[in-house]
């Protein structure tokens, strides 16, 4: 069922994202376009039922401020505008309007049908997707993670045995991570899965590589590179599925937004790449890939489970990463998420991990002076990876992780809580 829909053209606002999600709650879909979109390619989209034109403080881009192409105001679509002077809109607001407001311009002009829900989403994106790759066969990139096993259901509803998945260990995951994997994917759900151990591959490429970006870069295109060494072993592969998600896209930088970080699956693909994408998850929002996936019968456990970045522990083993501070990482991440589940942590807060800084402080062990790594631990809630608050964890626990990370972890002698909300700060430290 084709679902109506709201484009969003970002004219420098900070809450597109805000005003996107209340559209889909008010169960019309919306998406988020740029200023620049031209009239052909909005009446590419044969469901659209209206416009918003949303400005905001980041209007002004290498001092000059961004329009809409005039011919836009020609198409004939209900149109509203949001802190965008110069508009010619009939109906013009200086904030986010409130729920009334946006009914009666979804329901009322837009004469909107409240078909936005996962049932159609996915019948939708099924049909795209058959559409798009055919008979040829589609290679996968599968974690094991809520993103790239949640496109694994997708593909497998829309295309069978044409998916082809690959596991691939690059020596970032967490510990047991890899053993995980197959087992759940191939013992369990008998996916067609070809595992590929490629640690000592990416950690010779990422050795003395201190940059965060160049880190993520490296990780990405080799991941690509792994990819299309199985590709060539195999026949009729032409598609690579991807579990790119709106905040990877956001984060990674528009017309009128700095990028925050860039994503591994967002911009950091090879420039030879010879696959074409398949990415039906890339207009959801976090939560949104969640109820996805509960809505193709994933197990709950596996929906839910702990987020977890593209590039692994690579950015939680800060700076250049070194085999000591890499394992220091893993065990005390292991020890935090062993702890948390005694607690029942695990079904209370969003994301929590470890990260080891690469520098070291004095300490002492065995009456003796040590100059050893610091682990800091981070625990956040978010609904959609856009902002996110602190997990208050009680004290008798983190003191409990504490002292087993500094019995248990090699080279560790101090441990920090990081208390610092989304923003400013982000999610993971790089």
């Amino acid at each position: 069922m084709k679902q109506d829909l709201i484009v969003i053209l970002d004219l420098g606002s900070t809450q597109n994202t805000v005003i996107a999600r209340e559209i889909r709650n008010l169960g019309v879909y919306s998406e988020i376009h740029p200023h620049d979109i031209t009239a052909e390619e909005l009446k590419a989209f044969d469901n659209v039922k209206g416009i918003i034109l949303n400005g905001g403080e980041n209007r002004v881009v290498d001092g000059q401020a961004v329009e809409i192409r005039p011919e836009l105001y020609d198409l004939g679509y209900p149109m509203i505008s949001i802190d965008y002077p110069q508009s010619k809109c009939e109906t013009r607001l200086e904030q986010l309007p409130d729920q009334e407001q946006l009914k009666k311009f979804l329901f009322g002009d837009c004469k909107a049908e409240a078909n936005w829900n996962m049932k159609n989403f996915i019948e939708d994106q099924v049909e795209l997707i058959r559409q798009q790759v055919g008979d040829k066969k589609v290679l996968l990139a599968l974690s094991g993670g809520v993103d790239s096993s949640v496109v694994a259901a997708m593909l497998i509803k829309a295309i069978g045995q044409q998916l082809v998945c690959v596991h691939v260990n690059h020596g970032l995951m967490r510990k047991n991570e890899s053993e995980s994997v197959v087992k759940i994917f191939r013992d369990e759900l008998h996916a067609n899965l070809i595992y590929v151990d490629a640690s000592e591959h990416f950690l010779g490429k990422l050795e003395n590589v201190a940059d965060p970006e160049q880190k993520r870069k490296i990780i990405g295109s080799e991941f690509i590179r792994v990819f299309e060494e199985e590709a060539r072993k195999l026949k009729g592969i032409d598609f690579l599925g991807q579990g790119t998600i709106y905040p990877d896209i956001i984060e990674s930088g528009t017309k009128t937004a700095k990028m925050v970080k860039s994503h591994h699956n967002v911009g950091g693909l090879p420039e030879d790449l010879k696959f074409r994408l398949v990415e039906p998850l890339k207009q959801l929002f976090k939560d949104e890939v969640r109820a996805c996936g509960v809505e193709l019968g994933l197990p709950h456990d596996m929906v839910y489970r702990q987020p977890f970045p593209g590039p692994g522990l690579g950015v939680r083993c800060l700076g250049a990463i070194t085999r000591d501070r890499l394992e220091a990482v893993r065990e005390s991440d292991a020890i935090l998420r062993e702890e948390f589940a005694k607690a029942g942590l695990d079904k209370k807060v969003w994301q929590y991990f470890t990260v080891v800084p690469d520098f070291k402080s004095v300490g002492m062990k065995n009456h003796a002076r040590v100059f050893e790594y610091m682990v800091i631990i981070r625990a956040i809630n978010t609904i959609d990876a856009m902002t996110a608050s602190i997990e208050k964890v009680d004290w008798e626990i983190l003191e409990r992780i504490t002292n087993r990370i500094l019995e248990e972890v090699e080279h560790v002698n101090r441990v920090c809580y990081d208390m610092s909300p989304k923003p400013p700060a982000t999610i993971e430290f790089e």
